[in-house]
């Protein structure tokens, strides 16, 4: 499946992944999907709600995520991920990413290597939820 990222998703999810270096951000992406390719139109920013350490790891309360999903339905557009940010890592979906995955959404993950983004690459579990496949992203 092919991921399409508009240019205002991508400033978003760009800017707060530096905002937050060295801690990891985290947040919602929306847009809709076809049988062709995902559109994310949205990246809406949340807090990093982990406790300890936010330099390895990051946590979106459930609050958040009724929110998200509120917010997806008033505004007629679907939910179709999560990204995060990995400071001084690859943009590489890790263990703990996969354990925490839901299936269907897409896991965009922004590398920012001192305060500049590296790379970003998007995963989505397998049809068995048991590894993560990459996703083709696409910027327009």
């Amino acid at each position: 499946m092919k991921l399409i990222i508009q240019p205002s998703a991508e400033e978003t999810m760009k800017q707060h992944a530096i905002k937050d270096f060295p801690d990891e951000c985290c947040g919602f992406l929306y847009g809709k999907e076809s049988d062709e390719a995902r559109i994310i139109e949205t990246a809406v920013p949340v807090e990093n709600k982990k406790e300890g350490d936010k330099k390895r790891r990051f946590e979106i309360s459930g609050i958040d995520y009724m929110r998200a999903e509120q917010h997806a339905l008033k505004n007629k557009i679907d939910l179709l991920g999560v990204y995060h940010s990995h400071p001084q890592h690859p943009a590489i979906a890790s263990e703990h990413d996969l354990k925490q995955a839901m299936p269907f959404f897409s896991y965009v993950i922004l590398s920012v290597m001192d305060k500049k983004i590296d790379d970003i690459k998007s995963w989505k579990l397998n049809e068995e939820n048991t590894e993560f496949i990459e996703e083709t992203i696409i910027y327009h």
